[in-house]
């Protein structure tokens, strides 16, 4: 039975990998490999020698000399708390969602246009490069990549220009989210997981994620295509709602503010956020109360005067399919922990790789073929080192920088591709070369960072 269900969740996984060439939405096999694993489990519950506790992070001794009843208990058990796990990271990424669309509804991002003053492309390449990096720290790199590149639709015009400066933006955007528990999916998931905390993150990764960004923009910035002046207009329209600038700031500080809350009152991430999110929500809703027009609402603006819910708007965006999907891998990754599959895994891998970093690193480039969500999910059940050891710093920044290495690897990658038309093989052929030395150089900064503090 073990056979069969590692034949499904690789099936699985693989669906999930060639969604583009499948043209199958990856959330549909994350669901139904998740499901289906759940079900092999509990038909199969006593012919099963192991079981794993991810609780005690350990085996649960004399397993099969249990009963049935026993065994469907712990399974039940397991279940419910993998499902509380899970819960906890999508009601965290539901609420920075709505708090990034309560922005965007106010037109809150145009500001963030008015901060380039130059046509100069060398200047506007590090404006774009640093505005990444942070942005992406602070609202995910996914989200940070759809802003810079909205604004750069509008900046420049050259179809050839575009689309270095959307690759550029993809590779720094994910490096600024490697550094931050609130920058990127894979980092929120150890952070909530207790694998990270939060200043520990920021100490040992920001050094090297700043590293990632820098060399592929100082590489970058010798290439003719950033040289001159570019051809476009910085004169663009204001935000259509005067409190657009007062949503920014409010919403950027209630996200920052999330990570203050956990630390204070040592509780889970996600009741931060949803504080975060009643406090955006207020706001928004107070404003929207009072008379003023925004034009992107529904996609043709209400009347002066009128009231549209700026929370109920923000909510009927927000992406379910993703949630849907992270639902359904990290269940079905569950699924193999509790069989003690990855347990096993782990070991076995230790023996054929006895470095760990290089074990690290190759989960980093793997991330660039395979999704970083399962792979870190896989990497939590894996290895059962204490809160803060540099594996989990190392794994956080391979799993965040690797996957610029293809346009496919990373969330920033495929919408860029999205909004962009880049093609696959132009970002292999252009833009991988610039995230591998990036990556690389990162890497071997952190292992440097990482001896030094250990052995002085």
């Amino acid at each position: 039975m073990e056979t069969i269900i590692i034949i499904i969740f690789l099936a699985g996984y693989l669906a999930i990998t060639l969604e583009h060439n499948l043209k199958i939405d990856k959330l549909i096999p994350a669901l139904a490999m998740m499901a289906i694993l759940w079900a092999l489990i509990a038909l199969g519950i006593d012919g099963y020698e192991n079981w794993f506790d991810s609780v005690k992070q350990g085996l649960v001794s004399g397993f099969s000399e249990l009963g049935h009843a026993d065994k469907m208990h712990i399974m039940e058990e397991s279940l419910l708390h993998h499902l509380g796990k899970t819960a906890e990271i999508l009601f965290f990424l539901l609420g920075a969602m709505t708090i990034v669309e309560i922005i965007d509804y106010f037109d809150g991002f145009a500001t963030i246009k008015g901060f380039i003053k130059t046509k100069k492309k060398s200047k506007l390449l590090w404006l774009f490069s640093i505005l990444a990096f942070i942005l992406s720290a602070i609202i995910d790199n996914l989200t940070a990549t759809i802003v810079l590149i909205t604004i750069l639709q509008k900046v420049i015009k050259d179809r050839e220009t575009k689309l270095w400066f959307a690759g550029m933006i993809v590779i720094t955007a994910n490096a600024g989210g490697a550094w931050s528990p609130i920058g990127d999916v894979t980092t929120t998931m150890l952070w909530i997981a207790n694998k990270v905390s939060a200043g520990q993150l920021v100490i040992h990764v920001l050094l090297p994620s700043l590293v990632c960004m820098l060399v592929p923009v100082l590489v970058a910035g010798r290439f003719k295509v950033f040289k001159g002046l570019i051809d476009g207009d910085l004169d663009g329209e204001s935000s259509k709602s005067k409190y657009g600038a007062t949503m920014l700031y409010l919403g950027l500080g209630a996200i920052l503010f999330v990570p203050i809350f956990k630390t204070v009152t040592h509780l889970p991430p996600y009741v931060g956020m949803m504080l975060s999110l009643a406090v955006v929500a207020t706001f928004a809703e107070i404003y929207s109360n009072k008379k003023f027009s925004i034009s992107n609402v529904d996609g043709g603006g209400h009347e002066e005067g009128g009231h549209h819910s700026p929370v109920h708007h923000s909510l009927s965006k927000i992406e379910l399919p993703s949630i849907l999907f992270f639902l359904g891998i990290l269940l079905a990754v569950a699924a193999m922990e509790s069989l003690g599959i990855l347990f096993n895994a782990a070991g076995a891998l230790n023996e054929a790789i006895p470095d760990t970093d290089i074990v690290v690193m190759l989960f980093g480039v793997g991330s660039a073929v395979i999704d970083n969500v399962p792979l870190v999910a896989a990497s939590m059940g894996m290895f059962s080192e204490p809160m803060d050891s540099p594996l989990w710093h190392f794994i956080a920044y391979s799993a965040g920088t690797g996957g610029s290495m293809l346009v496919i690897g990373s969330a920033a990658g495929v919408v860029a591709m999205g909004m962009e038309k880049i093609d696959f093989f132009w970002y292999l052929k252009k833009i991988a070369w610039l995230a591998l030395i990036g990556f690389v150089s990162g890497a071997v900064v952190f292992i440097l960072l990482r001896d030094f503090v250990l052995h002085g």
